[in-house]
C-alpha cells in the first residue's frame, strides 16, 4: 500500500514537471507565430493558451488513452513484475521533462511526442528487451521528420502566395483584405474545427462521422468568420502608420484572424497533446491500484486537470525562449505571414491525424513557417537558426533514451 502511494505520487510530480515542458517546448510553438508577428502580446498569448489550452487538455484530452504511446513497445512480456513498467513510465517522464527542461532553455523547438517516445524506448530496450520495441513504428517517426514539415512548408507557401496574390500585391489591399480576410478566417475555423474532432473530441468519446465533423465544421467556420468580419469592419485607417509601412492598416485586419488561429490552435493542441503528460501517469496509476498490465488506462479528470495545469505554468515561467527562436528568429513574421503558417499547420496535422501517421505540431509548424519564408525568398531565411533547429529534432529520440535509461537505473536502485 505504501509502495502504491510512492507510485502515484512520483506520478503525479514527474507528470507535472513534462507537462511543464510541454507548456514551455510545444505551447510555446503554437503561441510563437501569433507573439513574432505582434498579433498578440506575450501576456496576451499566455491568457489565451491558460484559456484554450487547458480547456481543450480538460474537456477533449481523452477518457481512455493509449498508454504505451502510440503502440511503440508490447508491454506484455512484463505482465508478472508490473513495477518494471511502473519504474518504466516513471523514468519516461522524467527523462522527457529533463530533455525538454534542457531543449526550452536553450530556444531549441523539439517534439513532446517524439521525446517521450524516445525515452519509452531507451527504458524498453535495457528493461524488458530490444524485441518489446516495435521498430516498424520507430521507421514511421523518422520518416515524418521529413514529410510532415515539407507538407506544412508547402500548404503554407500557397497560402502566403494566394495572399500576395489576392491582397497585398493590389493597387487597394486594405479593401481587398477587408473582403477576402473573412473568407481565410471561414477557413481558418473549419479547419482548426476539424483539428479538435479529429484530434481531440475522438478522445472524449464524441464520436461524429466525417460528414457530421464538415457539417459542424463549416457552421463553426462560417459563425467565425462573421465574428471577424464585425471586428475587422471597426478598423479604422492608421494614416500615420500606413506612410512608415504601407500595409500597417492591412496587417491589423490580419491580426483578427491571427487571433482565430492563436485560439484554436491552442485547444487543437490542448486536447491532443497533454497525451503526452498523462498517458505514462495514468499507466503508473492504473497498475498501482490494479498491479495489472494493460495496453489502455481509464484516465481521471484530475489527471487531466494536472497536465493542462502543468502545461500553462510551463508557458507562463519558461516558454518565452522557444516563442523567440520561432517567432522571430526565423523569418520576420506580420499577421498575415504568422497566419499562413499557422492554418497550414493546423491543415497538415487535420490531414495526418485523419491518416494516422506519427506528427509533431513542434515540426508541423517549423516547417510552415520556412514554407512562408520561401515564399518571400530563401535570403528571408535565417538558414543557421534552422539548421540548429534540425540538428535538435534528431537528437531528440536518443536524448530521450539515454536520459530515460539513466532515470530507469536510479530507480529501481531507489525503490
Amino acid at each position: 500500500m505504501a509502495d502504491m502511494q510512492i507510485y502515484i505520487g512520483l506520478a503525479a510530480i514527474f507528470g507535472l514537471f513534462m507537462a511543464w515542458g510541454i507548456g514551455a517546448n510545444d505551447v510555446a510553438n503554437a503561441m510563437a507565430t501569433s507573439v513574432g508577428s505582434k498579433a498578440l502580446t506575450i501576456k496576451q498569448a499566455i491568457f489565451v493558451a491558460a484559456v484554450f489550452e487547458f480547456a481543450g487538455a480538460v474537456l477533449a484530452g481523452g477518457e481512455v488513452t493509449s498508454t504505451i504511446r502510440k503502440g511503440i513497445i508490447d508491454a506484455t512480456s512484463v505482465s508478472d513484475s508490473p513495477e518494471i513498467l511502473i519504474y518504466g513510465m516513471l523514468a519516461s517522464l522524467a527523462a522527457a521533462g529533463c530533455w525538454l527542461l534542457i531543449a526550452s532553455k536553450m530556444g531549441w523547438p523539439v517534439s513532446t511526442t517524439h521525446s517521450i517516445v524516445g525515452a519509452i524506448v531507451g527504458f524498453a530496450v535495457v528493461g524488458i528487451g530490444v524485441d518489446a520495441v516495435h521498430w516498424g513504428k520507430i521507421g514511421e517517426i523518422v520518416v515524418s521528420w521529413i514529410v510532415t514539415p515539407m507538407i506544412a512548408g508547402f500548404a503554407a507557401y500557397l497560402i502566403y502566395s494566394s495572399v500576395q496574390w489576392l491582397i497585398i500585391g493590389r493597387e487597394n489591399p486594405l479593401e481587398r483584405a477587408r473582403r477576402y480576410v473573412p473568407v481565410y478566417i471561414f477557413l481558418a475555423g473549419f479547419t482548426i474545427t476539424l483539428v479538435t474532432i479529429f484530434k481531440g473530441l475522438k478522445h472524449a468519446g464524441l464520436s461524429l462521422s466525417t460528414q457530421q465533423a464538415y457539417l459542424v465544421a463549416t457552421i463553426f467556420g462560417i459563425l467565425i468568420a462573421l465574428i471577424g468580419k464585425f471586428f475587422i469592419n471597426r478598423i479604422e485607417i492608421d494614416e500615420k502608420a500606413d506612410r512608415e509601412f504601407h500595409f500597417a492598416t492591412v496587417e491589423k485586419v490580419f491580426g483578427v484572424l491571427m487571433i482565430v488561429t492563436a485560439c484554436g490552435m491552442a485547444f487543437a493542441h490542448g486536447s491532443n497533446d497533454v497525451a503526452n503528460a498523462v498517458g505514462p501517469v495514468a499507466a503508473v496509476i492504473s497498475i498501482a491500484k490494479s498491479g495489472i498490465v494493460g495496453q489502455e488506462s481509464p484516465l481521471p479528470l484530475a489527471v487531466l486537470f494536472l497536465g493542462g495545469i502543468g502545461i500553462v505554468v510551463g508557458l507562463a515561467t519558461f516558454g518565452r525562449h522557444v516563442i523567440a527562436t520561432v517567432g522571430s528568429k526565423i523569418i520576420h513574421l506580420t499577421p498575415s505571414r504568422g497566419f499562413a503558417a499557422e492554418l497550414a499547420a493546423a491543415s497538415t496535422i487535420v490531414m495526418a491525424s485523419s491518416t494516422g501517421m506519427p506528427i509533431s505540431t513542434t515540426q508541423t509548424l517549423v516547417g510552415a513557417v520556412l514554407g512562408v519564408g520561401i515564399a518571400r525568398g530563401i535570403t528571408a531565411i535565417n538558414l543557421a537558426v534552422v539548421n540548429r533547429i534540425f540538428l535538435s529534432w534528431v537528437i531528440t529520440i536518443p536524448a530521450g533514451a539515454i536520459l530515460a535509461i539513466i532515470f530507469f537505473y536510479i530507480l529501481k536502485a531507489v525503490l
